[in-house]
């Protein structure tokens, strides 16, 4: 279809056009540019969330399956608002209209929806679903009759060639609550449920991930990769195969990038004259069609590994201590001040913050009492901020189930099988049933539908 077309109805909308007029006039030529005809598209679609319907929901068709006949798994769907609602900037109205694309996604009958659009032919944003995942695939745009074609070309270009790849930092500015042992675990886990996994030690530092898996990387193995070129294989010395054999399901493996000494010595200064923040990124980009998850341990500072990890991630998972109120408190730093400061270099709405969760420590009624009365402080504090106002409730009590309460943490609870497994430079989760357990409920808690 002729682009000129859609840049022609945004000319002619009335300013104040209703949900209505714009999803019957705007919206078939957006989906025409996006490479939809009449026979992919489904208005109302039943998500099972409830009783909603989403506005519209399309998919390519098969050889023998009509998306407008079959109304099986959809493939992107689109939530539509009228010109006169709100969706610039961080609005209540454009909060309510992301956390309603978000409760679509998650319906019973959307998990193989990829893709969700909302936009009101002022506005539009695009997000990627990745299991349960929902997180930014653009910024929210403003659109105009000279910006439509290459905004809706660079949609096209994204929604055509889906990453397969999730990734995830591991981070809090606190140090000591388990972000080493929650990579490795989680990524045995994931690989037990059949995903190709990459973990990276972004912690020279320390190199508690590269010591916990008794790998023996060359001095310079990750340094040389920070200075190639992106590719979509590794040079020799640079990942590593963990395997482990398991009875019930044979051999289970994940892949490792381990730290080097040779970033361990090198100052602040002169890393960001070699390597820049966003090369981690890069590197990565090329190998998103290679694993469905990717997974970057990160050091408890906010300095150059911190950042570029953050910087390559799609979103950030925050372990925190109930009884450790500075865990709390730096959490609500790195959501507040550093994830935005990433955004705004970035441009593309990503990274975003996962709910917190208390990473190893059984709780009682009381202290969960105590820790709910700090995070409610944290929480107001942050609101009644004068200078950068911030909602954290999303971000601390996590609403990624209706049917939990709203004050709901994910718990993790218990290090005493996890900390003697170190010792055997293997996963927990490989030698217990118990840690098992804990991390595939953490798993399904974030990740898996």
């Amino acid at each position: 279809m002729d682009s000129s077309k859609l840049r022609q109805v945004l000319l002619d909308l009335p300013s104040n056009a209703q949900e209505p007029i714009v999803g019957n006039i705007f919206i078939p030529y957006l989906l025409k540019l996006l490479d939809f005809d009449a026979t992919e598209t489904v208005p109302k679609f039943a998500t099972g969330n409830s009783f909603d319907a989403v506005d519209y929901a399309v998919r390519k068709n098969a050889e023998n399956d009509i998306f407008v006949n079959t109304k099986s798994n959809p493939y992107l769907l689109l939530e539509i608002k009228g010109r006169d609602i709100n969706l610039s900037g961080n609005s209540a109205q454009y909060r309510s209209a992301v956390k309603q694309l978000h409760g679509y996604l998650r319906g019973s009958n959307c998990k193989s929806a990829q893709w969700g659009i909302i936009t009101n032919s002022r506005h539009i944003q695009l997000f990627s679903k990745h299991g349960k995942v929902i997180h930014p695939a653009s910024s929210c745009l403003e659109i105009t009759p000279d910006n439509v074609d290459e905004i809706v070309a660079a949609i096209k270009a994204k929604i055509d060639n889906p990453p397969r790849a999730l990734t995830v930092a591991i981070y809090n500015n606190k140090g000591g609550v388990g972000k080493t042992t929650t990579t490795v675990n989680l990524a045995a886990t994931l690989a037990a449920f059949g995903k190709q996994v990459l973990i990276i030690d972004f912690d020279p530092n320390q190199q508690d991930l590269t010591n916990s898996l008794d790998v023996k990387p060359k001095e310079d193995a990750l340094y040389s990769w920070l200075e190639n070129k992106p590719s979509p294989s590794f040079p020799p010395g640079v990942m590593f195969r963990f395997s482990f054999p398991t009875k019930s399901t044979g051999t289970i493996a994940f892949d490792v990038i381990p730290s080097d000494k040779k970033l361990m010595v090198l100052g602040e200064e002169r890393l960001r004259q070699v390597i820049r923040i966003a090369k981690l990124r890069q590197l990565i980009d090329p190998l998103k069609s290679l694993y469905d998850y990717i997974l970057i341990d990160s050091p408890p500072n906010w300095r150059f590994f911190s950042q570029s990890a953050v910087y390559a991630s799609d979103v950030v998972l925050i372990p925190t201590k109930h009884n450790n109120i500075f865990s709390l408190q730096n959490a609500a730093i790195v959501i507040k001040q550093f994830i935005p400061e990433v955004q705004s270099f970035r441009k593309d709405g990503g990274p975003i913050a996962l709910p917190i969760f208390f990473n190893g420590e059984a709780i009682t009624p009381a202290a969960r009492a105590t820790a709910d009365r700090a995070l409610d402080e944290i929480i107001e504090q942050a609101k009644n901020d004068k200078t950068n106002p911030f909602d954290l409730t999303p971000y601390f009590y996590s609403r990624y189930s209706q049917a939990k309460p709203d004050h709901y943490i994910f718990n993790l609870p218990s290090y005493a099988h996890i900390a003697n497994a170190a010792f055997a430079r293997t996963p927990s989760v490989y030698r217990n049933k118990t840690a098992y357990d804990y991390y595939f409920a953490l798993a399904k808690e974030y990740f898996l539908q």
